[in-house]
C-alpha cells in the first residue's frame, strides 16, 4: 500500500499554513504614516517651490543689475567722447586710441567685472586689479573681434570654456570732420583708427555669490523638514490617540463586558467622535443588559409554571376523567399566567426602543377624564377624580393610559373593598404630574424604590400578579424622560405619581372634585 499523501490531503495541509500568516504582515501603511507623508510631501513641495521661485527672481535681478551697470558705463564713455577733453592737449578728443586710454585710466572695475581697451582690433589697455582678466580668455578675445569693430554698442552674453560673460562693447572711430563718432562712416579713416572699450561681468561668479545664500536656505529648509516631520509625527500620534484607544477598547470589549468607556479630551471633532462612540457603547451595554435581563426574567418566571404543568401531566391518570379535567384546568391557568408574563416582558424589552413612545401634543385634562372613566370598571371602590390639569404635554396617550390603569389596578388589588381610590393630574412648572392614591396598607419607606424593580414583591406576597406591573410603569415614565415615584397617601395608603416634561406652560385650572357615580 502506498503511503504517499493524496492531493486532497496536500491541499488541506497547505491551507492552514497559508491562513495562519501573521495579519500584521498584510497591513498597509498606517494612517499616522499617511498623514506624516502628506505633511512631509506638502512641506517639501512648498519649500522647494519657494526656493526655486526666489532663486529665479534673484537671478533675474542680478542680470538686470549687471545690464544696468553696463549701460551706465557705456553712457559715461559716450559722454566722455562727446564732451570730454584730452588731458594732454586740453582739446576735444580726436583720436579713438587717446579716448580709450583716458577712459581706462579713470575706470575702477567693480566686483566680478573686467575692462579692456581695444585699438585697431587688438587689446591695447587692461585694467589693473580687476577681478576678471578678460585678456586671459582666448575664446572671449576671439568673440570680441566683431563687436569692437562693429557699427554700434553691443550688449551680449558670451559663453566660453572658462565662464559665462555679460559683455558691453562700445566702438568709436574718427569721423570725416575729425571728431569721434560711433557707427559707420563712409569717409572715415582706415580700420586701424577704430577703438573700443569693452566691459564684461563674470555672470557665473555673480550667480555663485547668491548661490551661497540658497545653499544656506537649503540647509535651513532641510532642518525645517526634519522639525516638521518630528512635530507632525508627535501631533498625528496625539490626534490619532483616541482612535488607537478606540481600536484597543473595541478589541477588549466583548459580549459580557461593555462597561469600558473611552476617555474624552478636548472639544474638537475627535472628542465628538469619542463621545459618539461612548454613547454607542452605552446603548449596546443597555441592549445587552436588557437581553440578559430578559433571559433571566424568562428563566425566573417561566420555569416554575412549566415545571408545575409538566409535573401534573406526568402524574395525571389519563383514564380518570376528573383528574384529566383538573390537570387541564391547571395547565390552562398556568399557560394564561405565562402568556401574561410574556406580554409584560415583551413590553419591558421594547421600552428602550426609540419607537416605544410616540409623543404628540395631548390635553392632560381630557386624558385624565378618559383614564378615570376606564379605571372605575376595575373594581368596586369609591373612585374620585380629585384634580384635572388644563394644559398640553408632549406624551404618548396610549402608554400613559397603560401606566395609570396599571397603578389603578394595583390600587384595587391592595386596597379593601369600598375604600377610596383617587386619581388626578396637575402641572408643576415645566412638568406634568399624574397620580393614583389608595387607602390600602401602603408601601414601607424602605421598599418604595425597590417596588419598581422587576419581580419585586413587597407587602402581601400572596396577591396575584407577575411582579412586572410597576416595572412597566417605571419604564413608561423613563421613556417619557420622566420618573415614577412611590410615597404615602394622606390618611394612609400608597401614592404613586408619574412626572413627565410637558410641551409648553399653561395656567393650571383645577376643577372641583367630583364623586364617581
Amino acid at each position: 500500500m502506498s503511503t504517499d499523501p493524496s492531493p486532497a490531503s496536500d491541499d488541506a495541509a497547505a491551507r492552514p499554513m497559508h491562513d495562519t500568516a501573521p495579519r500584521a504582515s498584510r497591513r498597509g501603511l498606517t494612517v499616522r504614516t499617511w498623514i506624516l507623508a502628506a505633511v512631509f510631501g506638502l512641506s517639501a513641495l512648498a519649500l522647494l517651490t519657494a526656493g526655486v521661485t526666489v532663486a529665479r527672481l534673484q537671478e533675474l535681478r542680478v542680470e538686470t543689475r549687471i545690464d544696468d551697470d553696463l549701460r551706465s558705463s557705456a553712457e559715461e564713455f559716450r559722454l566722455l567722447s562727446s564732451e570730454g577733453v584730452d588731458p594732454e592737449t586740453g582739446e576735444a578728443f580726436t583720436s579713438p586710441a587717446d579716448l580709450v586710454r583716458t577712459a581706462m585710466a579713470r575706470i575702477i572695475p567693480g566686483r566680478n567685472e573686467g575692462v579692456v581697451g581695444v585699438v585697431g582690433g587688438e587689446i591695447a589697455y587692461t585694467a589693473r586689479g580687476a577681478d576678471v582678466a578678460l585678456e586671459d580668455d582666448p575664446a572671449l578675445v576671439a568673440a570680441l573681434g566683431p563687436l569692437v569693430t562693429g557699427d554700434a554698442t553691443s550688449f551680449t552674453t558670451v559663453e566660453t570654456p572658462v565662464t559665462t560673460y555679460r559683455v558691453a562693447a562700445i566702438p568709436v572711430r574718427t569721423a570725416a570732420d575729425g571728431s569721434l563718432a560711433e557707427g559707420p562712416d563712409d569717409s572715415s579713416p582706415p580700420a586701424d583708427s577704430v577703438a573700443a572699450l569693452v566691459f564684461a561681468y563674470d555672470l557665473t561668479a555673480e550667480r555663485a555669490d547668491f548661490g551661497e545664500v540658497f545653499r544656506s536656505y537649503a540647509l535651513v529648509a532641510a532642518a525645517s523638514l526634519v522639525v516638521v516631520t518630528v512635530v507632525g509625527w508627535l501631533v498625528a500620534g496625539q490626534l490619532l490617540r483616541p482612535i488607537r484607544v478606540l481600536a484597543a477598547s473595541a478589541r477588549r470589549i466583548g459580549r459580557e463586558d461593555l462597561s469600558e468607556r473611552i476617555p474624552v479630551r478636548g472639544n474638537d471633532d475627535l472628542a465628538d467622535m469619542t463621545r459618539s462612540v461612548n454613547e454607542m457603547l452605552e446603548r449596546l451595554d443597555d441592549a445587552f443588559d436588557a437581553q440578559r435581563q430578559l433571559i433571566d426574567d424568562v428563566n425566573h418566571e417561566l420555569r416554575t409554571p412549566l415545571t408545575v404543568v409538566r409535573g401534573h401531566l406526568e402524574l395525571m391518570d389519563a383514564e380518570d376523567p376528573d383528574d384529566a379535567r383538573e390537570v387541564r384546568a391547571l395547565a390552562l391557568d398556568e399557560v394564561a399566567r405565562m402568556n401574561r408574563v410574556i406580554d409584560d416582558l415583551t413590553t419591558l424589552a421594547t421600552a428602550e426602543r426609540p419607537d416605544f413612545v410616540r409623543a404628540e401634543p395631548i390635553e392632560l385634562g381630557a386624558l385624565t377624564d378618559e383614564i378615570f372613566d376606564k379605571a372605575v370598571a376595575l373594581g368596586e371602590r369609591q373612585w374620585r377624580l380629585e384634580q384635572r390639569a388644563e394644559g398640553v404635554a408632549e406624551a404618548d396617550r396610549q402608554r400613559l393610559t397603560q401606566a395609570l390603569l396599571q397603578l389603578a389596578a394595583n390600587a384595587v388589588k391592595f386596597s379593601p373593598a369600598g375604600s377610596r381610590i383617587s386619581l388626578g393630574s396637575r402641572i408643576e412648572g415645566s412638568r406634568a404630574v399624574l397620580w393614583v392614591a389608595d387607602e390600602g396598607p401602603g408601601v414601607a419607606p424602605e421598599d418604595r424604590e425597590r417596588v419598581f424593580e422587576r419581580f419585586a414583591r413587597v407587602g402581601d406576597r400572596s396577591a396575584p400578579g407577575s411582579g412586572l406591573g410597576l416595572a412597566i410603569v417605571a419604564a413608561i415614565a423613563h421613556a417619557h424622560e420622566g420618573r415614577a415615584r412611590c410615597g404615602g397617601a394622606p390618611g394612609g395608603g400608597a401614592l404613586f405619581t408619574i412626572e413627565i416634561p410637558r410641551a409648553r406652560a399653561h395656567t393650571d385650572t383645577p376643577t372641583t372634585a367630583e364623586e364617581a357615580p
